[in-house]
């Protein structure tokens, strides 16, 4: 079918962008969940910070890692079986948590179960689906799906913790667990695996059968080993590692307990989270837009090196309240996840079109092992000093020291070395 007359009326690319937003909408915001319910755990089980953030770090890790297995498994049977098994599982698990009693319950069903579930849905849906949806604008539909997993995180918060208030935390597990039903029916309606199944090509091709002009994609772990002899694999999961302790690790994990230690409610805290979530959606889309147009070394050294102050200057912002706190959570939110598109395609560069979902569920996992590590420590510091000001300012300088980097490794992330690592990657 030519792309021309496809493009007369609204392209179903579009409908399976917004049905992708919405899956990581909803179930970004369900594997956040625990973050609000930190401080009303610890109160009726007496479970320390720390304990429950080794839970978390457990989902965050799982979250990361299942990603490129996933981008593997969505070229065998399908995004949409997939998603819907997923969110099937996350269901069920989130339901099954307003029975736990014990520790190895929040660890069984927040860590294992729903980080796994999460996994699926994540980041790397979102390339998946941009890479065969979109030829015209994939950087700007990128950077839009991008921003809904983040915001996920964080725009439900409010809600979560007014309703923890009120009715307890069993009261916000229901309420998630409704909202990915919901999600799991409208993924049955209307999710597609590729264009060739709905008789297009990709949005802004000429032609019906996009898979014809790519080499198949390599395995998850064939694509590792080929990653990890490229440069350019090294300084991007290295950049992501940072990337991932410095938002979903220490902010979306510990703010709202870093809030609490200086007299400020968990509503006004999940509040500010919320704000990031809503300004994430600017910064992140206009990232996209940016990355179509402008070097993607200059805007990650950008990205970093000003998040990284921002660390810095945290404890001071937490002391002082007030309004300065809003403005902490607007900058934060502008440059929360930011660094996705230039990082795919910094991707794409090195490692080729149809590998990018696979390697940069690699680097993926790299920055959820980095949440992960950020989200533990930083617990255990809190615990061990009660004070979290040393953990904003050790990974406020380590992401400055990121964004200069960029500056230097231009030939690093020539994507050279990937190319000459294999016959596959020599062909793109």
């Amino acid at each position: 079918m030519n792309q021309v007359t496809g493009e007369r009326r609204l392209h179903y690319a579009w409908v399976v962008a917004a049905v992708t937003f919405l899956v990581l909408l909803v179930t970004a915001a369900v594997r956040a969940t625990p973050g609000v319910l930190m401080v009303p755990l610890s109160e009726e089980f007496g479970w320390s910070t720390a304990a429950i953030s080794a839970a978390i770090a457990i989902n965050i890790a799982l979250f990361g890692l299942i990603g490129p297995f996933a981008a593997s498994l969505m070229n065998r049977w399908g995004v949409r079986r997939l998603v819907l098994c997923a969110l099937g599982l996350l269901t069920f698990s989130v339901i099954l948590t307003t029975q736990m009693t014990a520790r190895w319950h929040l660890t069984l069903l927040w860590g294992l179960c729903v980080g796994t579930a999460t996994g699926v849905t994540s980041m790397v849906l979102a390339v998946v689906v941009t890479n065969r949806w979109f030829e015209k604008h994939r950087g700007l539909v990128l950077g839009f799906l991008t921003a809904a997993n983040a915001t996920g995180q964080l725009v439900f918060l409010p809600v979560l913790a007014r309703m923890i208030q009120a009715s307890g935390w069993r009261s916000a597990s229901w309420i998630v667990a409704l909202f990915a039903a919901l999600v799991f029916v409208i993924v049955f309606a209307w999710m597609k695996n590729r264009p060739e199944d709905v008789g297009l090509g990709a949005y802004g091709s000429y032609f019906s059968d996009a898979r014809s002009a790519v080499n198949p994609p390599l395995e998850p772990v064939a694509a590792l080993r080929i990653a990890v002899r490229s440069p350019a694999f090294w300084v991007l999961a290295g950049s992501f590692f940072i990337c991932g302790a410095s938002t979903n690790g220490l902010i979306g994990t510990h703010l709202i307990a870093a809030c609490h230690d200086v007299g400020i409610s968990e509503v006004r805290a999940a509040g500010l989270l919320a704000m990031m979530g809503v300004f994430d959606i600017l910064g992140t889309t206009a990232s996209g837009w940016l990355t179509d147009r402008f070097s993607s070394r200059y805007l990650l050294f950008g990205y970093y090196a000003l998040r990284g102050v921002s660390l810095m200057f945290l404890p001071h912002t937490l002391a002082a309240g007030g309004n300065t706190l809003n403005w902490f959570a607007i900058f934060y939110g502008l440059d929360w996840i930011a660094t996705v598109p230039p990082t795919v395609r910094l991707t794409t560069q090195a490692f080729g079109r149809e590998n990018t979902g696979v390697i940069y569920g690699w680097i993926g996992a790299s920055h959820q092992l980095g949440a992960s590590l950020s989200a533990l420590l930083t617990g255990a510091l809190r615990t061990s000093f009660g004070d979290y000001s040393p953990a904003f300012w050790i990974i406020g300088a380590i992401c400055v020291l990121t964004g200069f980097a960029f500056l230097f490794l231009r030939k690093s992330l020539s994507g050279h070395g990937a190319h000459v690592a294999s016959p596959v990657l020599a062909s793109t």
